[in-house]
């Protein structure tokens, strides 16, 4: 088992664990849909300068004490037009969806995330703010953390029982950790399967996440430049885990999106080609990421537990 702060490079080695996913499943497939905007650095909000990331301006920089009319724009397109694109997309085929909320973004959406419950999406926490928890004191990301857990709480009616804070500190994950109520964290790419670490009390799931079949590759220099990239992509992944899967070595398969990214119209026909393409097979898990992690709390406890 991992200690909580070691770097630890052997992992399942050799031989990975049979998950036993549901069903006999080759492979789990996971979809997050990131819910940011409005969390974003904004000056209105008391942030030092304008958001930088993760937009059509690839290799923008913040604007400091300054507000960028065009960023603010491209995060609202994902609210207000991206977000429902998704949303049908997925309700449509009746597939399984995580969501990453930023819980500031939510607040600013009732509808959105009254859409959410209403497709059965679990809502895990994506932090207070989209921000550079780097830059942050130990008892001030203790506190976002804390006013995350309590605002998600009375925008949902239910607590986050996952985390990602997407750009963490060194104390975030032992912060997690102490908050006492999360089942899991996806602040790790370490894996493509659960495991559990050393915590305060008793050990710790960690349910890691993935970059690369991610769509924010459609917003950095060495992307993703057309839609049939990332279906290209996304589906050699795919073919890899569950050929993998049939060989007896089941994986878990992330795929990460973002309202504003994947939500316009010519990168949507990609995903929508993949989703189409993961329910024409057979022995495939598609499921809430509270799903993988209550399924290793159940079937995967660590030794001595």
């Amino acid at each position: 088992m991992q200690k909580c702060g070691d770097r630890e490079f052997i992992g399942y080695g050799r031989h990975t664990p049979d998950p036993r996913w549901p069903n006999g499943a080759q492979i789990a497939v996971q979809f997050v849909v990131n819910y940011e905007e409005g969390g974003e650095s904004c000056i209105l909000d008391g942030d030092a300068g304008s958001e930088c990331l993760l937009s059509e301006i690839v290799g923008a920089q913040s604007w400091v004490q300054q507000r960028n009319q065009n960023m603010e724009s491209i995060y609202e397109y994902g609210a207000r037009s991206g977000f429902w694109r998704l949303w049908r997309m997925f309700t449509k085929r009746n597939m399984d969806v995580t969501v990453y909320g930023v819980t500031k973004a939510m607040e600013r959406n009732p509808e959105a995330v009254a859409a959410m419950k209403e497709a059965g999406w679990e809502i895990a926490s994506h932090g207070l703010r989209w921000l550079e928890y780097k830059d942050f004191t130990e008892e001030e990301e203790r506190r976002h953390i804390q006013e995350a857990v309590r605002l998600h709480t009375e925008l949902t009616g239910e607590r986050p029982y996952g985390i990602y804070q997407g750009k963490p500190s060194d104390n975030t994950l032992r912060l997690v950790m102490e908050e006492g109520g999360f089942l899991y964290s996806a602040d790790s790419y370490a894996d493509e399967l659960p495991y559990w670490i050393e915590g305060p009390k008793e050990p710790f799931l960690i349910v890691p996440y993935t970059l690369d079949t991610n769509d924010m590759r459609f917003a950095t220099p060495q992307g993703f430049n057309a839609g049939d990239q990332f279906f290209n992509y996304l589906k050699d992944t795919f073919d890899v885990l569950y050929r993998e899967g049939a060989e007896g070595a089941p994986k878990m398969m992330s795929v990460g999106l973002h309202c504003r990214l994947v939500g316009r119209p010519g990168r949507a026909a990609a995903l929508e080609r993949f989703l189409d393409y993961v329910q024409s097979h057979e022995k495939v898990w598609v499921a809430k990421r509270i799903n993988i992690a209550r399924h290793w709390h159940e079937h995967h406890k660590p030794a001595g537990q």
